[in-house]
């Protein structure tokens, strides 16, 4: 803003425009512009302070990432910076994984962003009343393979799900845009998870708002709120994930949607829902709701 201020505020041949009124348009203090002119930001200070900003950013939608990790998505974003120079501007501004490297099994859970609406009643009397989501992973022979799972209550049907190699907000933000859009784009859906940083993320909240979702968040070590979920990721890791190693994660990605789309869906008969598949329970509910108005 400085220099914008002198700019506008030097003589241009007769004409020039007052300090005092150039500030006051810009919503720029006199005090803090003639603070300035004794000691002018540079043009690197403030290509340091956007990249910060920038990773500050990131760093919140990947909290377990460290400065290695931050350099490859600042790439990802169009930056180019080194990642010796990205370590200094995290260790500036205080910038570090959560993961310490004595204990990196365990990351601590984050403070709700969201009331418990649940209260462990996980039951619904209808299709898109109440989503239950949440993230598992796999080893393959690149890395691993991250899988988030959008399970529809009222049938156990998995409505929504991403898959990628890393776990970052995007993750959980792109398996709710395929829920909402395979339903039909619902709204007043309650969706419940856990306190991971994707469901914490600004840009998930942000996306349930643009949706018009109510988020519901449970607590912390509650085991009852996992169970809801682990029925489905139970049933994957026995039919797909512990059948073989998998070379390649485009190779388990292929064979879980496989399974889920032709067999979990389709074939396989759940005790709970009648000895029907999810989408035999769906469409027969329907229909008797249907008949019955």
């Amino acid at each position: 803003m400085g220099p914008l201020v002198q700019e506008l505020a030097a003589k241009t041949g007769r004409k020039h425009i007052p300090v005092a009124v150039t500030c006051r348009v810009l919503g720029f203090s006199t005090q803090a512009y003639y603070k300035w002119l004794k000691t002018p930001v540079s043009a690197r200070e403030i290509e340091e302070q956007e990249l910060i900003s920038k990773l500050h950013e990131l760093h919140e939608e990947d909290p377990e990432g460290g400065y290695r990790v931050l350099a490859d998505d600042l790439q990802d974003a169009g930056y180019q910076v080194s990642e010796r120079r990205v370590w200094r501007l995290c260790r500036k501004a205080g910038i570090r994984s959560v993961i310490s490297k004595r204990q990196r099994k365990h990351v601590p859970a984050g403070p709700a962003v969201h009331d418990d609406l649940v209260q462990r009643n996980f039951t619904a009397d209808q299709p898109n009343q109440l989503w239950l989501t949440d993230i598992t992973e796999h080893h393959t022979s690149e890395g691993k393979l991250y899988l988030c799972a959008i399970k529809d209550v009222f049938s156990n049907r998995i409505v929504g799900y991403s898959m990628d190699s890393r776990m970052k907000a995007h993750l959980a933000v792109n398996a709710l845009e395929m829920a909402v859009a395979h339903r039909g784009h619902p709204r007043g859906v309650k969706v419940h998870s856990g306190r991971g940083s994707q469901f914490r993320s600004k840009r998930f909240t942000q996306a349930l708002e643009r949706h018009g979702l109510v988020g519901s968040m449970g607590r912390v070590g509650a085991a009852g709120d996992n169970v809801a979920m682990e029925s489905f990721f139970s049933l994957l890791q026995k039919n797909v994930l512990d059948r073989r190693w998998w070379s390649s994660r485009q190779q388990l990605r292929l064979a879980i949607i496989g399974w889920l789309e032709g067999k979990y869906h389709r074939k396989r008969k759940q005790r709970g829902l009648g000895k029907m598949t999810p989408i035999q329970f769906e469409a027969t509910m329907i229909e008797s709701v249907a008949l019955a108005a």
